[in-house]
């Protein structure tokens, strides 16, 4: 068990090495300049009648719909990020978490701006009133963030104990597993989503699925399994209480993230909010409970 659990250690420090880090950020970064680019040069092209699209793209209306696609790439690299980061602690992996589903909502702003209807009442059109929400949810949802961020500076570190130091060696290999498993559901969703637009070119009748919940559907319900495995692996490796009950909240902000994917309108945001809010109030009650079990200790 301790040799399994060293390659996996060797393989986690190649695969996810400070030099392939580096590489990574730098092709996200061309690779969102590019995206931005041409997206630009179609919507443009699309004015000036040098091409007509053979189905409905609203993306493809306004030049401020372009900003969808770097934010798309961005979120890719922040999904490979909480990869990175799952071994270090279940509070770091469940704000990163937070983070990207708050990213997915900004780029859901840029996305609906465009199909804005400043003719009527304000409140009369739905995707008027889905702005509101989703611009007051990330609002809402950057501080409750910044809160969360807060108190996990306050809890309490652990010495890495020969225990501690082989759960991590398991989480680092789950997060080998989860790499290709990215990478296979987004070249999937990517070619799923290609033959759905080749279809609604073909039939009027096809509706295309909602892009913002392209692809992030299947990975949080696969980030969810991984969640609960770590979970079941925690077990093992400790015996504290408060430990287990928010290592479980954490899964359950994951269940909520998932679900919000399902829905539209103000119980999406609500959905998303209560994720954020139900992994603050854990982290706080687990602080809390440290805190006093320290002092008893003391």
């Amino acid at each position: 068990m301790g040799k399994t659990l060293n390659f996996f250690d060797q393989l986690f420090e190649r695969v996810f090495s400070t030099a392939n880090q580096k590489k990574i950020e730098r092709a996200t970064l061309w690779l969102s300049l590019s995206g931005f680019i041409i997206h630009l040069l179609l919507i443009y092209s699309k004015n000036l009648n040098l091409y007509h699209s053979l189905f409905d793209a609203q993306l493809l209306d306004d030049p401020i719909s372009a900003i969808y696609t770097p934010f798309s790439i961005i979120l890719v690299y922040e999904i490979y990020l909480l990869i990175v980061y799952l071994p270090r602690s279940f509070t770091t992996a469940v704000s990163k978490q937070f983070e990207i589903i708050s990213l997915i909502l900004i780029r859901r702003i840029f996305g609906d701006i465009p199909k804005m209807d400043l003719d009527v009442n304000w409140f009369e059109h739905a995707t008027n009133r889905q702005l509101i929400y989703d611009l007051l949810g990330v609002l809402l949802i950057y501080f409750l963030i910044y809160l969360f961020n807060r108190h996990q500076k306050k809890s309490p570190k652990n010495a890495l104990s020969d225990r501690l130091k082989r759960f991590v060696s398991s989480k680092k290999a789950v997060s080998l597993v989860l790499l290709p498993v990215l990478i296979i559901t987004s070249l999937y969703t990517a070619i799923n989503w290609s033959v759905s637009l080749f279809e609604a070119s073909q039939n009027t009748a096809i509706i295309l699925p909602d892009v913002n919940a392209v692809f992030y559907n299947e990975f949080f319900t696969i980030l969810i399994l991984a969640d609960v495995f770590i979970l079941l692996l925690s077990f093992q490796y400790t015996e504290r209480y408060s430990q287990l009950v928010r290592n479980t909240g954490f899964v359950i902000c994951t269940i909520l993230i998932r679900l919000s994917f399902a829905t539209t309108g103000l119980v999406n945001i609500l959905l998303i909010v209560s994720s954020v809010v139900f992994g603050l109030i854990i982290l706080m009650i687990y602080n809390a409970i440290e805190k006093t079990s320290k002092k008893a200790r003391k």
